[in-house]
């Protein structure tokens, strides 16, 4: 399998803060990775250096066999990055159709104004959005919110999303759809890494899953290798019998 991206010995300090510590692994085309740990592991501190919002103190980046460790994130949406935030952060002034156009516009293939809107369109269609593309954004709620800012980063037609816990927020049934969305994103050859709490979810959609600790990669494997690891269940899962259960079918 062709890799991805490739995260090399990545180090990151804030002050006397060590979020990220020698972290490596490699990501290969069409996989959804799956990336877990407690709060403050450092896993949003790593997508904020694989999407450039933070430089990487040491250590690599490689992302489609190019060095990105110093690019800035305008330049990744160019190159086919995109992502979407833990808390989400809709334009308000705008239009849902006009939130999404900007992801066309600002992506990899630089769309004018009419591709865009077509571009939005098809998205919001595939995304279950399409009712909503004349409302404005801030009258959504949190699940709309959720799925039209997955939409706008769709729309820059990316070879890889970074997902930061798409389903935080969301009621049961919407965390299924959530999910069903993911895998059909994945279907469609986009490679996803995706920061997520619900083990349920993660472990059931993932081909592969890492696990941070103190911004130190711990563990990484398939769910079921994870899910049995003594010091993922130490240091995360907390109980054998939960980490059991998680990947048991409902």
């Amino acid at each position: 399998m062709t890799t991805l991206l490739s995260i090399q010995g990545v180090s990151k300090l804030f002050g006397g803060l060590q979020a990220l510590s020698d972290v490596s692994f490699d990501l290969s085309e069409g996989q959804i990775l799956g990336l877990i740990g407690p709060n403050g592991a450092g896993k949003t501190t790593l997508f904020n250096a694989i999407n450039g919002v933070y430089q990487a103190d040491q250590g690599k980046i490689i992302f489609r066999e190019k060095d990105i460790t110093r690019a800035k994130p305008y330049h990744l949406a160019s190159m086919g990055m995109a992502r979407t935030h833990q808390i989400v952060k809709p334009l308000n002034q705008l239009s849902v159709r006009e939130n999404v156009m900007v992801g066309a516009c600002f992506g990899r293939q630089g769309m004018g104004l009419a591709e865009a809107a077509q571009t939005a369109d098809e998205v919001l269609e595939f995304i279950g959005l399409a009712d909503r593309t004349e409302q404005m954004a801030s009258s959504l709620n949190v699940a709309q919110k959720k799925r039209m800012e997955m939409a706008r980063a769709l729309a820059a037609r990316p070879y890889l999303l970074l997902l930061d816990e798409v389903l935080a927020g969301l009621n049961p049934y919407e965390m299924q759809a959530m999910t069903d969305i993911v895998l059909k994103i994945c279907g469609q050859g986009i490679t996803i890494i995706m920061i997520e709490h619900v083990m349920k979810a993660i472990m059931t959609v993932s081909d592969h899953i890492i696990v941070l600790d103190y911004g130190k990669l711990i563990a990484e494997g398939t769910p079921q290798e994870i899910a049995e690891n003594p010091r993922v269940i130490e240091a995360y899962l907390g109980d054998p019998k939960l980490a059991t259960s998680l990947m048991e079918e409902d």
